[in-house]
């Protein structure tokens, strides 16, 4: 039996990991790769096809109701905010994720905006190639050992990042409504209230996924229950923090800064007001990147597929 497998989008120079997995896979593969940047696109190029793997194109409830044979929707990435996860229940349709391939790189890039901020190495950086060669600039730079990191989120990532802080001397809380204080005492964090963790973290580190519940969770309210000398570092996803909230908290000196990978707008708007601020640091969604870990995520994330259509369960169906 030949099954035909619809690429809807990708910025990958080649696909020969995908190819790969495919040609040894043991079945009849057709893969057809496009470009698509709409719903209707989608429709026009998925509506027969026996699986899709998808990185950005809109793969809505419309989109999946169009669908005669989809049997997957493998994404590559952990996020899965591009494919409507009720209606492909509905349809009895198996929506996949590679929830593992990046935790190294998203700890180790959230690690490194953390610590760029706690001895401001990019703002001293900036001040000495300005002229200025004077370490008053950095003031007031205080012990790890003196300051606490508030996670949101207590999944692969943020649990990372928190055995890689620990010990370096921070103190390390977390929040996340679905692991008990129990689990977290046992690694040595204390579990807090979400508003509770807000007040008390020096460095806030977003680690939750974008649903509606988490859409703007760090708000012009939250934001202004944090220390004046907070910042906020974002490795998920941009519209879980509220930017126009963030750029006049930052403004206003509600709180000290911000280091972000992810913005709500993306690419990032050469307007947005947080270029021009010289307490933010803006990274290009790039946490997610290693050679390894680019590899890795294109593999499993066909590999989803061909377990599927063989009759097999994928260990990272979310359906």
């Amino acid at each position: 039996m030949a099954y035909k497998v619809i690429l809807t989008d990708y910025e990958f120079e080649n696909l020969q990991y995908e190819e790969e997995v495919f040609q040894n896979s043991g079945l009849d593969i057709e893969f057809i790769k496009v470009q698509c940047k709409t719903e209707e696109e989608v429709i026009e190029h998925a509506k027969d096809a026996d699986a899709i793997l998808n990185q950005y194109a809109p793969v809505s409830r419309r989109v999946i109701e169009s669908l005669q044979n989809t049997k997957i929707i493998s994404r590559y990435g952990v996020g899965v905010n591009t494919i409507d996860l009720d209606a492909a229940k509905e349809k009895r349709i198996t929506v996949a994720n590679v929830p593992d391939y990046g935790m190294e790189e998203v700890s180790n890039h959230a690690l490194a905006l953390l610590l760029s901020w706690a001895r401001k190495v990019t703002l001293l950086n900036n001040e000495v190639k300005k002229g200025n060669w004077d370490f008053k600039a950095c003031v007031p730079i205080h012990r790890f050992n003196e300051q606490t990191v508030g996670v949101l989120g207590f999944g692969r990532i943020p649990r990372r990042l928190i055995e890689k802080v620990k010990p370096l001397g921070f103190k390390t809380v977390a929040y996340d409504p679905f692991v008990s204080g129990e689990e977290m005492a046992a690694v040595g964090v204390e579990k807090m209230e979400l508003d509770d963790l807000i007040r008390h973290a020096d460095y806030l580190s977003v680690h939750v996924p974008l649903i509606p519940d988490t859409y703007h969770l760090i708000n012009e309210e939250r934001l202004s229950k944090m220390k004046r000398n907070a910042v906020i570092i974002n490795t998920a996803r941009g519209p879980i923090i509220d930017e126009k909230a963030l750029a006049d908290a930052l403004k206003k000196g509600i709180i000290a800064g911000a280091a972000l990978d992810v913005t709500e707008e993306e690419p990032v708007s050469i307007n947005n007001p947080l270029l021009e601020m010289d307490n933010v640091i803006i990274t290009p969604h790039s946490a997610w990147y290693s050679e390894e870990a680019m590899i890795e995520l294109r593999q499993k994330a066909a590999k989803n597929i061909v377990q599927v259509l063989s009759g097999t369960k994928t260990p990272y169906a979310l359906t």
